[in-house]
This record gives C-alpha cells, structure tokens and sequence, in this order.
C-alpha cells in the first residue's frame, strides 16, 4: 500500500506539491492524472524517496522509501525510461539490479521473457535501444524483485498499439495477484480500461479522488445539438446542469431519455445524445484540470 499525507513541495516561493493525500490500495491500480506541470512526477519522486519533500510524508507499506532495507524487493520503480546507462547492454542493466538484490541469476531470464525483450535483444547496448524497448527494460527492472507495490510514470510511452495493451494486461493482471500499481499516463483512454482508482492533480492540488466508479457515475450525458445554445438555456430552465464538452456539443447531469425530452419540447434536434461513460474520464479529465491546462480549452 502507498500512503501519501498533506505531501508538499516548494521550490522557494514555487508550490510544485501542495499539501497532497491519497491512498494506493492493495489488489488496485491507481491511476494519477494531471496536465503537464501539475505535480505528478514530483510527488512520485518523493514516494520513491528520491525528492525529499517540504512537508508531509509518503509510505510504503508503512515505511519511508528510504528506510525500506532492500527497496527493489518491496517496490518497483519506472520514472524515466531514457534514463537508463546507454552503455551498456539490458542484460547487464538487469544483472547489477539483481546483484544488488540478492536475487537469483535465473530471475533476469524470467523478467526478460515476462517483458518480452528477446534474447538478442537482450545482449545489445542500451544506447541502441527504441524508446518502446527502453520501456520493457525499464519495466523488467522494476520487475526484477517481484515487488508489492509499483510506481510507474508513463510506462507505455514509445509503445505501439499491441505494445500498449500488453502493458495493460500485465499491470491489470499484477494487481489482481494483490499488489498496489500506482500509473501516471496521459492515454486517458487506457487509465480508463486498467484503474480501480482515480487521483486527478492540477496546479500541484487533488482536485478529485474516488473509485473509476464514483467518478464517472456523473458523467451524465453528452448531446450535440443544430443550436447548442437553444439547448443549453432548456436544459437549464429545467434545472440540469449543463457544461461545454472538449469538443462543440455540451455535458449535463440530466440522463439521455429525459435530455431527449427537453430537446423535443424546445424543438431543437439533436445530432448526437450518448451517455458519457464511453468519454466519461476524458471530459471529466479536462473539466476538472481546465484552468491549469497548458493548452486552452475552448469554452
């Protein structure tokens, strides 16, 4: 399990982290979300034990990161794939790991077929590695001492398509087995399919926490309509809340049978009505995160 309490980081008079809670539980993953410069990395760094934080604190498995007596076999890290010593090859990246461990040498093998980085590709340097390789080598690193807890941020960048899935499965099956997955992603899409839990930070704050569950319950329904604004002084006059979308139709809390009534009495048609679940975490992603988002949103 990770608890993180009041965690905060300050870099002079710059809040990076301000005053950050939240639990991973074990059996879950826990997908943190954030736009670019909210704060996701550095707390995980200070999880991790690699930023020291202003105040607060963060555990694993009730321990501070620092004081855990051999960290590789209690939690597995992957913060930055390209990180890696480009010079040498990935098996002797995953052979000082597990020396350093006190693991078996047959566990490289294991976590290499696991990853699925061929035995060829194994014996070659680093520095000659795609991004998507360097991200299964990371990734058999952080596996390597068969941890209870992950903390990955971005694991699945530089991956293809199947690739991506087969981070999904693995992360989702790992979970099952009872360990705590912490990921960051911004494939909105693929948190959606693989999180038991959401944790959204914006401007270094939770701005939402809760089950997938919980979260999206509300995510209401999404209607596009020939006058969206016709549409939206209706479905306010009959008391639903109703919000723009990321795109040119609007959001309301309002389910599709009852939003459909109100655009038959006003007499405006409709062009799209769907419950949000399909785009439920995307909307309510950049509904939560609009005012710290680097690039606008349109209103």
């Amino acid at each position: 399990m990770i608890s993180v309490k009041s965690l905060t980081k300050k870099y002079g008079s710059y809040t990076a982290v301000d005053d950050v809670s939240f639990v991973a539980a074990p059996g879950r993953v826990t997908g943190f979300l954030g736009p670019n410069g909210a704060g996701k990395s550095t707390t995980m760094r200070m999880i991790v034990g690699l930023t020291r934080p202003t105040s607060g604190s963060a555990r694993i498995a009730g321990s501070l990161a620092l004081n855990l007596p051999n960290p590789g076999r209690q939690v597995g890290v992957l913060l930055d794939a390209s990180a890696q010593h480009a010079g040498r090859t990935g098996r002797e990246t995953l052979t000082l790991a597990r020396q350093t461990m006190g693991l078996p040498a047959s566990r490289v093998g294991e976590v290499l077929d696991l990853v699925g980085l061929t035995a060829a590709e194994a014996d070659r340097r680093v520095g000659a590695y795609s991004l998507g390789m360097r991200q299964r080598l990371g990734l058999a690193v952080a596996l390597l001492g068969e941890p209870e807890v992950l903390v990955l941020d971005e694991p699945a960048n530089g991956l293809d398509p199947a690739g991506i899935r087969w981070m999904r499965d693995l992360l989702r099956s790992y979970a099952d087995g009872g360990a705590t997955v912490l990921l960051s992603s911004h494939l909105l899409h693929e948190i959606e399919i693989v999180a038991d839990d959401l944790v959204v930070i914006g401007d270094g704050r939770i701005v939402a926490q809760g089950t997938k569950t919980e979260l999206l319950q509300d995510a209401g329904t999404v209607v596009r309509a020939a006058d969206c604004d016709r549409l939206a002084d209706a479905l306010r006059d009959a008391g639903y809340s109703v919000a723009p979308t990321a795109g040119d139709g609007l959001r309301t809390d309002g389910d599709a049978a009852l939003v459909g009534a109100v655009a038959l009495r006003a007499g405006v048609a409709l062009t799209e009505l769907r419950a949000a679940d399909g785009a439920g975490l995307e909307e309510m992603f950049l509904e939560l995160t609009e005012s710290t988002q680097r690039e606008g949103v349109p209103a």
